[in-house]
Parts: structure tokens; C-alpha cells; sequence
């Protein structure tokens, strides 16, 4: 099934628990539907993540654990969702949702620079927030919404493909 994939791969809940950043959370960290591996939570949890892992803030990861712990959602595949924007795709997510925001808002897309400066945040940022938000928001939203898609759809076929193993080893022992 997959929850025995799942449960390969995801840390156990103590070291989560444990880890610094969420140690902030306190007793909301021990709410066992945070932690439940079945198809609802897992497909709502990367949904949450996607979705957050496209906005242009800081702090995804905090964000993402905080609204788990709200919406009672499985937190660790929220978190490890909220890694689809990293130090290598970051930067073309929040392009390609410049250039959608901006075409959505027909507003033309500018040459901008990036730099790390008070003059650049008072300047460019004023400049390219608008559609920069909206496409981040539109491409969260497809983002989200192709994860729950694809967890339902993954789910399904791994059961059946189980099961029909299952009922194949089934009879070949029932054959002997």
C-alpha cells in the first residue's frame, strides 16, 4: 500500500517532534491527525504544501507546519510540499508566475533586476508585486489542486495493483 511507502521515506514522528522549529508548536504537535497516513490527509496535506510552496514568502516551511496543525492536515507531507520551491526552482516558479499574473493583468512584463537592496524592495518590488502575487496564486492553486488529483489517482492504482497481486498469489497457492 502506499502508506508502507510513505512510512519508508517520512521521518518518524519523534525526530518531527523534535526538530527545533516545530518544538514551537508545543502539545498542537501531538494531534494525531497530523501524523495519520491515508489518502484524504496525504492528498490534503501536499495540496496545502503546493500551495504554499508557490507564494513568494518566507518562511514556507513554518507557514505550511502552522496551517497543518489548523486545518488538521498531514504535516509532514505539508512541509515537505512547500519544497517544490528551492534554491534551484525558485527562481523559474516566481517568473513564470510573474509573466501569468502579468498576462492575466495585461500588464507588460519588464526588464527587472534582482538585488538584495531597501532600493530594489521600494522600487522593483512596488513595480511587479501585483501580478507576481496573482500568478503565484493561480499556479498554487493548479499546483494544489494537480496534487490532490494526482495522490487520489497514484493511491488507486497502487491499491488495485495490491490487490490483484494479492489475489494472484492467492491462487496460485489455492492451485498447489
Amino acid at each position: 500500500m502506499p502508506r508502507k511507502f510513505l512510512k519508508r521515506i517520512m521521518p518518524d514522528h519523534k525526530t518531527m517532534r523534535e526538530h527545533p522549529h516545530l518544538k514551537k508548536f508545543g502539545k498542537y504537535i501531538t494531534e494525531p491527525k497530523l501524523w495519520h497516513l491515508n489518502k484524504n490527509s496525504v492528498a490534503s496535506g501536499l495540496a496545502l504544501g503546493l500551495f504554499i510552496g508557490f507564494m513568494p514568502i518566507f518562511g514556507q516551511m513554518a507557514i505550511a507546519a502552522a496551517l497543518a496543525i489548523i486545518l488538521r492536515v498531514n504535516l509532514p507531507i505539508a512541509v515537505m510540499g512547500c519544497w517544490i520551491s528551492n534554491p534551484i526552482t525558485f527562481a523559474p516558479i516566481f517568473f513564470f508566475a510573474y509573466k501569468l499574473g502579468a498576462w492575466i493583468l495585461q500588464v507588460p512584463v519588464g526588464q527587472h533586476s534582482f538585488e538584495v537592496s531597501w532600493h530594489w524592495l521600494t522600487h522593483e518590488f512596488l513595480v511587479i508585486w501585483q501580478p507576481l502575487l496573482l500568478g503565484s496564486f493561480i499556479s498554487g492553486l493548479v499546483a494544489a489542486l494537480l496534487g490532490v488529483f494526482l495522490v487520489h489517482f497514484l493511491w488507486r492504482r497502487i491499491v488495485i495493483h495490491n490487490w490483484r497481486k494479492r489475489k494472484e498469489k492467492k491462487q496460485k497457492q489455492q492451485g498447489k
